[in-house]
């Protein structure tokens, strides 16, 4: 009997483009069946902490909470340079200057929180939206700042928003690390052998994705309607790099240094449980 398992991914075009192999059966699942199910990053963390989804993606900050229960895969991480999440506001401000101030932020969970957290920890005045709400939350006067990510990376300077801080940047000055921004993970429960026929499936998606980059146009479109084919070229040249085939000693390095960080900040519960199966 073929098993099914629950997959949990965003629209977002980085996560449709290196997805769309595995869910139209174009790479070898090892007799598994995949069930999509794509959702807002903030609802995948969530669905993974109540332990919904057998495989997910989550932002590296949630998988901080739920390491006892699900088992890090190799491939299909956004982690990288250059892309980490940013501070904006209606007018030029000193990060310091919104000490008091409300800040929109992208979920509970989401490592742009995080990050925000462990760059200021008295920062605390944050009000939770979907991401795709802060820009105009930022815009109307209703939050003071805005912590945005995914495409509004690209579009916020055509709202007239201004970037106060990027915490990416400053991830990189401060840990000479990529960012580790989100990952896929699999139900511990799933075992070893089904894990790892997961890992060699999304692994060979990934692949297959980055050498025909083009297959994916339509499914990527229809799910990332409010953006331009450049807005979407754009993210996915970003989003989806050497890290996402595989994180490497590199990408692991990253992960733990930012999960550690965490801990020792009391974010995160501590674990000893190995990131991987």
């Amino acid at each position: 009997m073929t098993k099914e398992l629950t997959l949990g991914f965003s629209p977002c075009p980085n996560d449709t483009f290196m997805f769309y192999p595995l869910v139209h059966g174009l790479v070898d699942t090892g007799g598994l069946l995949y069930r999509e199910q794509l959702e807002d990053v903030e609802t995948l963390n969530q669905l993974a902490l109540k332990g919904e989804l057998d495989v997910s993606k989550v932002s590296y900050h949630a998988f901080g909470h739920i390491r006892e229960q699900y088992a890090l895969l190799r491939s299909g991480s956004a982690l990288g340079r250059g892309c980490g999440p940013l501070l904006v506001a209606a007018e030029a401000l000193d990060p310091a200057d919104l000490h008091g101030k409300t800040i929109a932020v992208p979920g509970r969970y989401t490592t742009a929180l995080l990050l925000l957290q462990l760059f200021d920890p008295s920062l605390e005045n944050f009000i939770i939206m979907p991401f795709n709400e802060i820009m105009d939350a930022v815009l109307s006067g209703n939050v003071d700042a805005g912590l945005i990510i995914h495409e509004s990376r690209f579009t916020y300077q055509g709202f007239g928003l201004h970037k106060l801080l990027d915490l990416g940047e400053w991830w990189e000055e401060e840990t000479g690390l990529p960012i580790p921004l989100g990952g896929i993970v699999a139900r511990r429960t799933l075992g070893t052998e089904t894990i790892a026929a997961v890992e060699r499936a999304l692994r060979a998606g990934v692949d297959y994705a980055r050498a025909n980059p083009d297959e994916a146009a339509r499914y990527i479109g229809e799910h990332a309607q409010e953006m331009s084919p450049e807005v979407c070229a754009s993210h996915i040249g970003l989003y989806v790099n050497d890290f996402s085939t595989d994180l490497g000693d590199e990408g692991l390095r990253a992960i733990s240094c930012l999960l550690s960080r965490a801990e020792q900040a009391g974010i995160v519960p501590p674990s000893e449980v190995p990131l991987f199966i």
